[in-house]
């Protein structure tokens, strides 16, 4: 028992020390002018849906739940938003290549058709971001519609 309280103790305590090591919020609150939303026509039912589905982790706000002022779960989510933006920012996509657009919707399209996206770590706990079959083939409608515009 007293081994037992030993390792309490210094879980205890390294746990409070981790909490002095912050993280890197990634908060903005505009909309540039290079966003996905501002430079292609996005029906405002498909906007909201992306926004509350995908832009937390692919743009340049996200917004942050309670859990974020605790390590080690703030580290998780800084370091899951860097992989999400460095995959696809959806705050730069008109600094995007026609061909990497193309890229990049043929993989939006790929993989909310397959479940991939949002990710079921995400949708866990932001429920409202759970697509519909009526959401996921609009959104794949649209997407595959922009991608032929590229053409």
């Amino acid at each position: 028992m007293r081994v037992f309280k030993i390792i309490a103790w210094i879980a205890l305590i390294l746990f409070i020390i981790i909490q002095f090591f912050p993280t890197e919020k990634n908060e903005s609150y505009t909309t540039p002018d290079n966003d996905f939303m501002v430079v292609n026509n996005v029906p405002s039912k498909i906007e909201n849906q992306l926004k509350v589905s995908c832009y937390d982790c692919h743009s340049n706000s996200t917004s942050y739940p309670w859990y974020n002022k605790i390590q080690p779960a703030a580290w998780y989510l800084e370091d899951h938003v860097k992989e999400g933006k460095a995959e696809l920012n959806f705050n730069e996509w008109s600094t995007y290549s026609d061909r990497r657009k193309d890229s990049k919707l043929r993989s939006i399209i790929k993989q909310i058709e397959s479940g991939e996206m949002p990710m079921d770590s995400y949708t866990l706990i932001h429920r409202d971001a759970i697509l519909s079959e009526n959401i996921k083939n609009s959104v794949i409608s649209y997407m595959r519609i922009l991608k032929d515009s590229l053409k």
